[in-house]
């Protein structure tokens, strides 16, 4: 039966007309017969599918396009709903009709400076992501959403943006940014940059990056220039705040992407002291491809009433990757890579390491097998950083070995492979190390060494991922011990995190203070 919430009479009793003269949103819920839910937002939003056929009978509207109606759904409420133009800008089901009919970037109703430029770009048709965010993000609303990497993000968050900037054009004060986005690596926020440079080339919009690693001198001149989107890493601009050079008093937007990575990298605090000294009236958005407790909690604090939209389960990998573990001693990884290269199929190649040492001597040893390579980590200076990124991109280098710290940051087309040649001792990061692979919709093979001591690393993973990894017997160095290993072996593998930063909720060494700035230094350099 199907219920008003206002009369309590049967909605088959409830005209078209008055359901939209009292505003009323359609909450549909998904329960087992004879089940008491009671209606909410955060309800409707959870929904993987909306069971909308009953409502064409009711109001006389058509649904098409709309999922069938599930077995099991058997309740649908009709409650009373803020106006329209403050929330959905329509009723529920107008809302739901037009996330299900984008089929392209004009149903987003977005400026046409900008579906030019993505016409330049070559895209046509917004990811789940983009066409669930957007529209919410037009209207102003707070966002949280959950996505894997490489399902569009960026422009799930920059196209709106834009839009809005372009609406209400103005130039913005020196130092004093219209829009802030924070990135945990340096590599991300350069490509958070360069998307919405690409994005808004047709508008006279301002955009600017700053991150460690390299000179502040020409970020602080295109500070004091003006910028109206200023992307950076919390370490760098919360120098350049000490220093005076940047105010976040005029911020109409904030977006916080890769919201887990930070808790990771330790910037958690720092996200928390920079949010502290933006207006109170700000459209506030946060991405992440998982959501751990501490990133719930900051959600909690910084959104207001958010939307909630989530294109894939956390912790779930990206279904077109093809995955395989590989069981063999440790002492027989390097041998077993070069043979794995010599496999033309493995034609751009990811290869991740733990730590920025075995990065080096992972690229090293393969440059002396003859394999075009080099490795890319938070020790090395920023320009080479970029010229390795620029080399793998371009195709000039057939393998590039990183670390986690880069893992969001490199977002190359047409990666073949990822090889972890080191198990990654936090299972989230399993998922981003893949993520690299696979992107915009292509497949990808990611192939995992799991030696005895990483064991319960890779246990670890599969509970995460909710699934098993495929093992691949068929190499010379194959471990028959290691593989029957359950790994359920108590081993101290989460003290800390293998690149240098600390992991949340990890006991830490006290040291002489004389040490402590360094630290500092040396974290906020990384990013």
């Amino acid at each position: 039966m199907l219920w008003n919430e206002r009369t309590r009479l049967p909605a088959t009793s409830v005209p078209e007309s008055l359901i939209h003269d009292f505003n009323l949103t359609f909450f549909l819920l998904r329960c087992t017969r004879g089940a008491s839910v009671t209606p909410s937002r955060s309800n409707f939003d959870r929904l993987p599918a909306r069971p909308a056929t009953f409502l064409s009978d009711i109001v006389g509207v058509s649904l098409d396009g709309f999922p069938p109606l599930a077995d099991r759904v058997d309740y649908a409420c009709i409650v009373p709903a803020r106006p329209p133009s403050r929330l959905w800008g329509g009723t529920a089901i107008e809302q739901e009709r037009k996330e299900n009919n984008m089929t392209d970037f004009s149903g987003l109703e977005l400026a046409q400076p900008i579906l030019r430029a993505m016409n330049d770009e070559g895209y046509t048709t917004p990811t789940p992501i983009q066409a669930k965010s957007i529209p919410h993000l037009l209207q102003g609303r707070d966002l949280l959403g959950i996505a894997q990497t490489g399902t569009g993000k960026t422009a799930a968050f920059a196209l709106p943006l834009l839009h809005r900037l372009a609406e209400n054009a103005r130039q913005p004060n020196r130092g004093q940014p219209r829009a802030l986005i924070l990135a945990p690596t340096r590599e991300l926020a350069g490509q958070i940059n360069a998307s919405i440079k690409a994005y808004g080339r047709h508008l006279r919009l301002y955009t600017g990056v700053v991150f460690g690693g390299t000179s502040a001198r020409p970020q602080i001149q295109a500070l004091s220039r003006g910028v109206h989107v200023l992307v950076a890493t919390p370490g760098r601009l919360m120098d350049l705040m000490k220093q005076g050079h940047v105010r976040l008093d005029q911020v109409e937007v904030f977006i916080l992407d890769e919201a887990d990575r930070m808790l990771d990298m330790g910037f958690i605090p720092d996200v928390r002291r920079i949010a502290a000294t933006l207006p109170n009236r700000r459209q506030t958005v946060m991405f992440s491809a998982t959501m751990p407790a501490l990133v719930k909690s900051l959600a909690d604090g910084l959104l207001k009433e958010p939307v909630h939209v989530e294109v894939a389960r956390g912790a779930t990998t990206v279904e077109k990757v093809e995955q395989r573990v590989l069981f063999l001693p440790k002492d027989k990884k390097r041998a077993l890579l070069g043979e794995l290269l010599n496999d033309k199929d493995i034609k751009r190649v990811l290869i991740f390491t733990r730590t920025k040492h075995g990065a080096d001597r992972v690229a090293k040893h393969l440059v002396h097998r003859g394999i075009r390579c080099d490795a890319i980590h938070g020790n090395k200076a920023q320009n080479a950083r970029e010229r390795a990124l620029a080399g793998f991109r371009s195709g000039n280098l057939r393998a590039l070995v990183a670390t986690d710290i880069a893992a969001r940051g490199i977002d190359v087309e047409g990666v073949t492979h990822v090889i972890n040649f080191e198990l990654p001792n936090i299972p989230e990061s399993y998922v981003h190390r893949i993520g690299r692979t696979a992107r915009a919709g292509a497949g990808g093979i990611a192939i995992s060494f799991c030696d005895h001591d990483e064991r319960p690393y890779l246990r670890d993973i599969e509970k995460a991922i909710r699934q098993s990894v495929p093992v691949f017997e068929d190499h010379p160095y194959h471990s028959v011990e290691i593989a029957n290993d359950p790994g359920t072996a108590t081993k101290s593998r989460r003290r800390g995190f293998d690149n240098g930063q600390a992991r949340h909720g990890a006991p830490k060494k006290k040291r002489p203070n004389h040490y402590r700035g360094n630290a500092k230094r040396s974290r906020r350099s990384a990013a």
